[in-house]
């Protein structure tokens, strides 16, 4: 066992933060003695680990909780996936090291900011979510799906292509156009109806997953034609920008 003040030395962790961790329940102490001292055991310890790895990779404590706490949970998936993810994010700044190393040899100004797309590593932490069904909106698609045919799948599935061809065929015009604001309002309420509460921030999400290189993105274009998921990105931001 080890005390609070030998577990915030091990971890790095402060003092005031675990008893946070207690308060909110993410870290409860494996025991608490008659005087009030907090104590954690290994156990306790790995579920440390796991909650500082999800922190390194910027998920909220609130969406920790609920995936620790997820009746399915299983550590040794979310550990590939965990390292996958924090793959993504090394790769990620090693673009940004060789970007910055460039411009200080070479001396000039590089307008390419493509090193600094976050997309590729929110796709995939939108989807590392899924697949552990702990989100409230992976509930609430469980929910609505629960009583579906496979056809009526394909119908829904169907129905939000058709929405992404319209944008499609809108792609050479401004994001912030009238008719493309409209297209992503009809977006969120279709699905808000058929998936999950698609909030703004939600909204706002799914736009980056759309335009990241992925299975999103081959789909969409596919649907309206290439350029037609970055088109859709675009149309997102400025419609949530001018709320």
């Amino acid at each position: 066992m080890k005390t609070v003040h030998e577990v915030s030395k091990l971890t790095g962790v402060s003092i005031r933060t675990l008893q946070y961790y207690d308060k909110i329940g993410l870290l409860k102490p494996s025991v608490r003695t008659e005087a009030g001292y907090r104590l954690y055991d290994d156990k306790a310890l790995e579920r440390m680990q796991q909650i500082l790895l999800f922190r390194e990779l910027e998920f909220s404590l609130n969406e920790i909780q609920s995936i620790l706490e997820a009746p399915d949970f299983d550590r040794a998936k979310a550990l590939d996936q965990q390292i996958e993810l924090l793959t993504i994010k090394k790769e990620r700044l090693e673009g940004i090291i060789s970007f910055a190393q460039e411009i200080k040899e070479k001396g000039e100004v590089n307008m390419k900011f493509e090193v600094f797309d976050t997309s590729k590593t929110e796709e995939y932490k939108a989807r590392a979510k899924d697949r552990w069904g702990s989100t409230k909106e992976y509930t609430e698609y469980e929910e609505k799906a629960k009583y579906r045919t496979q056809q009526d799948e394909k119908s829904i599935a169907s129905g939000l292509m058709s929405i992404f061809a319209e944008f499609g065929k809108l792609r050479q015009d401004s994001p912030e156009s009238s008719e493309a604001q409209s297209l992503v309002n009809k977006l969120q309420n279709y699905i808000s109806k058929h998936y999950y509460n698609c909030s703004d921030n939600v909204l706002s999400s799914l736009g980056k997953m759309y335009a990241a290189d992925g299975e999103f993105k081959t789909n969409i274009d596919n649907a309206g034609g290439n350029g037609t998921a970055q088109f859709v990105h675009n149309a997102i931001e400025a419609y949530c920008s001018n709320k």
